[in-house]
């Protein structure tokens, strides 16, 4: 018997044995040359810490709120398209292992399940994901069929008004299942000669001329708090916070989308710092170890989104592997605490780690 996985890389070899290449492919890629996809996580081996000795850390508290939801640890499950091509439950599974460790899962709007299926399989507190396409009126039927279904907030992604240039699936001529969501809505079964269905899908759908005044549109057909998925940029924070979003989410889609954008842990502090704490700032992408978690929390994210090694858990042992990934995580989140002298998570401070741009400045 093959030994059990001792952290979320070791998750990551099991699902590429267990899935077949074209699918594993579209999970773990990323966008053209892939220096984004890379970056993401070999930023973090740049950042060092600074801990504190002698502080009493008998007691760890990694418990925390976001929107004033409680969650056992500062990690929740980020927003990936079509669980069912990992796993025959889908986002279901998915769904139960959140609920299990108490916490958050954002699910995709490019989801294998229904917001029905998923909503009555357990008690996970829910956002919803949102494309805008460009008939507005299947993405509110879909957002107002989540509220109904009591998800918690809508998670508006705002960096793909085109789907990124992903190789491995043009190659692959990667195929998307029929969507389940949009049954009686709008087909999402294309036919095309070249490349890949899901970049064909993309462009016949998502709506490209959305803007920072659809927010208004948004915020008409439903009462759920905005958080708005893809800013990278001091200026796009300010603006997120002028249109009265409940949350920021530092995101450049997994390395998915446009490459050569920066790492989102070299991103996160100038957001941090435009934001001035008027709202929520989150973090997602190339978090795989607790060590990570901890600088971004450092850096100013309130909790941290994980996308990919969700999938490889999901893949390698179902909801099992969900909940492995994130205990996982969580492990090690508790040990990097206790090692740096912090006993809770308010306790983690920018004083904490040392970036690249604290040593230039040094050296000035």
């Amino acid at each position: 018997m093959a030994a059990e996985p001792v952290n979320v890389n070791e998750f990551q070899e099991l699902a590429r044995r267990a899935l077949p290449k074209m699918y594993y492919d579209f999970f773990s890629g990323g966008a053209e040359d892939q220096h984004t996809l890379r970056e993401n996580v070999e930023a973090f081996s740049r950042i060092t810490f600074q801990p504190r000795i002698l502080v009493d850390v008998s007691k760890i508290d990694m418990s925390t709120t976001v929107l004033g939801f409680n969650i056992s640890s500062p990690i929740m499950i980020a927003p990936t398209a079509m669980h069912k091509l990992a796993h025959p439950e889908g986002e279901i599974a998915t769904a139960r292992a959140a609920a299990a460790c108490n916490t958050v899962m954002v699910l995709s709007f490019m989801s294998t399940c229904t917001v029905e299926e998923v909503a009555s399989s357990c008690h996970a507190v829910r956002f919803l994901q949102l494309y805008v396409f460009k008939r507005r009126d299947v993405s509110a039927q879909l957002v107002q069929r989540a509220e109904r279904n009591g998800f918690k907030a809508i998670v508006l992604t705002a960096d793909t008004p085109r789907l990124g240039r992903r190789e491995a699936d043009i190659k692959n001529r990667m195929v998307s299942p029929q969507l389940k969501n949009f049954e009686g809505l709008i087909s999402t079964e294309v036919v095309t000669d070249n490349g890949s269905n899901i970049e064909a899908l993309a462009s016949g759908m998502f709506d490209a001329s959305l803007s920072w005044k659809d927010i208004e549109w948004l915020r008409s057909i439903t009462n759920l708090p905005i958080l708005i998925k893809g800013v990278l940029t001091c200026e796009d924070a300010i603006k997120a916070v002028e249109v009265g979003v409940s949350g920021i989410i530092v995101s450049n889609h997994g390395g998915r989308q446009l490459d050569y954008v920066p790492a989102t842990i070299s991103a996160l502090e100038e957001v941090v710092l435009a934001v001035g704490g008027k709202v929520p700032v989150l973090f997602d992408g190339g978090i795989r170890r607790g060590t990570d978690i901890f600088k971004a929390l450092a850096l100013g994210a309130q909790a941290v989104f994980i996308g990919r090694p969700v999938i490889y858990g999901l893949a390698a042992k179902g909801e099992h592997g969900v909940r492995r990934v994130i205990e996982m995580l969580k492990d090690e989140l508790e040990i990097t605490m206790a090692l740096s002298g912090c006993s809770s998570v308010k306790d983690i401070s920018r004083r904490h780690v040392r970036t690249e741009r604290d040593r230039l400045q040094s050296m000035l």
